[in-house]
């Protein structure tokens, strides 16, 4: 649905973007993350055919960003940070002006319309001037405004920037409920939480070049090793005569129980067990340590500013 290989923007001598490569697949929602000037929204109006990249090449929904602006612009719903509500229309009017911008039929515009404000929750607002909005339902709005015409691609910017921890999960659910096998989403955010619970696949951007990307799961093992483990037991441990299965090896022990590191969980930790049941060990509990996104972010900015990646 989206794909782009060595997509690269200069401004002059200033390099804002350089070499991104990124595939994007039906139903998939990737999140983009970065600093600030890290080439985020450049990339964003590149997909968007508001840029035109120095270099390489882009495809949206199969349309060339480049040779077919159009029908590109046409295919994508683009959420910006700052969502440029008209706060005295009410939210019919404001859906009805940007159906006439996508040049809907007058019947479509108000089927579309009417489908979008239940679906979001806002019918019973939708006389009210949009000014008169919670930051939550503007958002909302904004959403709706970003799929009147359809769109099979989603491009949403900081879609829960400033706003308060209730709107947020208003919105991050309303995200989760557009994923479909028909539409694909990429988020630019700043929100690792939002990134974790939302996203497919994650890609880093660092100084307008993407570090790394991929599932979680493959940044994890990429950057943070395989996976750890902790066990807790009541009444201690004895190592001598422990086996451990090929690919696994102790980290550390205490009088309480021990964590190690594992390539196959799958196959390594029945065979763990196994030996603590035989050793009539007591197993208070077995559990992976966590690995967040935020220390697979850290550690990626970590690598990068050492010239480690």
């Amino acid at each position: 649905m989206i794909e782009c290989e060595d997509l690269t923007k200069h401004f002059n001598h200033f390099k804002a973007v350089e070499g991104v490569s990124l595939l994007v697949r039906p139903g998939e929602v990737l999140a983009l993350l970065g600093q600030n000037g890290a080439g985020k929204t450049t990339t964003v109006r590149m997909l968007t055919s508001m840029l035109s990249p120095t270099r390489g090449w882009a495809t949206v929904a199969g349309y060339d960003v480049v040779r077919h602006p159009a029908e590109v612009r046409a295919s994508v719903g683009v959420l910006t940070e700052m969502h440029g509500l008209y706060g005295r229309m009410t939210a019919h009017e404001y859906l009805d002006f940007f159906g006439q911008v996508y040049d809907l039929d007058p019947a479509r515009r108000k089927r579309r319309a009417t489908q979008l404000l239940e679906y979001f929750g806002l019918a019973e607002a939708a006389g009210r001037r949009s000014g008169e909005y919670s930051k939550g339902m503007r958002q909302k709005l904004a959403l709706a405004r970003a799929l009147i015409h359809e769109p099979p691609v989603l491009l949403l910017d900081e879609p829960t920037s400033a706003m308060d921890p209730e709107s947020a999960q208003l919105v991050r659910h309303e995200i989760a409920r557009l994923r479909s096998s028909q539409r694909s989403i990429i988020i630019c955010t700043h929100n690792l939480v939002e990134a974790e619970m939302l996203a497919d696949k994650i890609a880093i951007i660092y100084h307008g070049r993407i570090l790394v990307s991929g599932s979680l799961e493959d940044l994890r093992r990429t950057l943070l090793g395989p996976a750890e483990y902790e066990v807790c037991l009541s009444g201690g441990w004895q190592a001598d005569g422990w086996q451990w299965p090929a690919g696994a090896r102790l980290l550390e022990a205490g009088e309480q129980g021990f964590s190690y590191q594992v390539e196959n969980p799958r196959v390594a930790n029945p065979l763990i067990l196994q030996q603590l049941h035989q050793r009539n060990a007591q197993v208070v509990a077995l559990q992976e340590k966590p690995r967040s996104l935020e220390m697979i972010y850290l550690k990626a900015m970590t690598q990068a500013a050492a010239g480690a990646l």
